[in-house]
């Protein structure tokens, strides 16, 4: 165990960097997350169907919550599921572009047997993003997120506990149907709290820095917090904020979106599921 792995507080402790070094022939690389597929929002599954299909970029990261709820890896089994359907998806995908994958608060029980069903690639939370050579070298830190949401206490409590191999064995073992009622009362729970109108946590400005200092990264790509945007740091770096994706008509009017973060090693540009497709 490092040093750095001990300290009692985490706004001044950078957690373990995985590192992925990108292709010499990436040119363009699509950053997506929170999208919650979902059976209910026909619409959103359809634009990011449609996306995967056609994008022009050379690689696709997915940041976690790619799904409402992952009950586990079994479900790819059960005939006719919407998992065996999103699986399909993300093959052919993965047979056009590199296709990496890291979970998120909704899909933290997605393991090794969807990575394999589907050809995508596992990304650790945080992965360090190496492109290019010597001086024109760029570092890009890749999280999900919600671990620099410090002010979300109950969540963090939850997330130390549920990210341990024992809770996962304990609710894995369970029968799959119970397992989808369990998710099934987490997503009623989790609308509930959203109409009451209660916020979303954002990142925590100490440990933001922390993170990028360790990874000697420029920017921090992040989602989770359904906060788009481009938050400008000292020293000339960049959080970044990627969208989350709502297109149903029982999205609020304020939220109803969907966003493709263009990532290229001089900048970035949000685009529309349509723009990134276009040649």
């Amino acid at each position: 165990m490092t040093e750095s792995t001990v300290s009692s507080d985490p706004r001044t402790t950078a957690p373990p960097l995985a590192q992925l070094q990108a292709a010499p022939t990436w040119r363009t690389i699509d950053v997506i997350s929170d999208l919650h597929l979902q059976p209910s929002e026909p619409q959103t599954v359809q634009a990011w169907r449609d996306y995967l299909a056609h994008t022009t970029a050379d690689a696709v990261l997915l940041l976690g919550d790619l799904f409402e709820v992952w009950v586990g890896d079994d479900a790819l089994d059960e005939p006719g599921s919407f998992e065996a359907e999103c699986a399909a998806v993300l093959r052919a995908a993965a047979q056009q572009r590199p296709l990496f994958f890291m979970v998120g608060n909704r899909d933290f029980l997605a393991g090794d047997l969807l990575m394999q069903r589907t050809g995508m690639t596992a990304l650790a939370d945080p992965t360090v993003l190496v492109w290019g050579e010597g001086a024109a070298q760029r570092r890009i830190l890749l999280s999900h997120g919600d671990a620099l949401c410090l002010d979300d206490v109950e969540y963090q409590q939850f997330r130390a506990l549920s990210r341990s191999a024992v809770w996962q064995q304990q609710v894995l073992a369970q029968p799959l149907a119970v397992r989808r009622a369990i998710g099934k009362s987490a997503r009623s729970e989790s609308e509930q709290r959203k109409q009451a109108g209660a916020p979303y946590a954002d990142a925590d400005a100490q440990m933001t820095t922390t993170w990028l200092d360790a990874a000697q990264a420029q920017w921090l790509v992040h989602g989770h917090t359904h906060q788009p945007a481009d938050h400008a740091l000292a020293g000339d770096r960049w959080r970044i904020v990627t969208s989350d994706w709502h297109l149903d008509v029982n999205a609020d009017a304020d939220t109803q979106r969907s966003e493709v973060l263009r990532l290229t090693p001089q900048g970035w540009q949000r685009l529309s599921p349509q723009a990134a497709c276009a040649r």
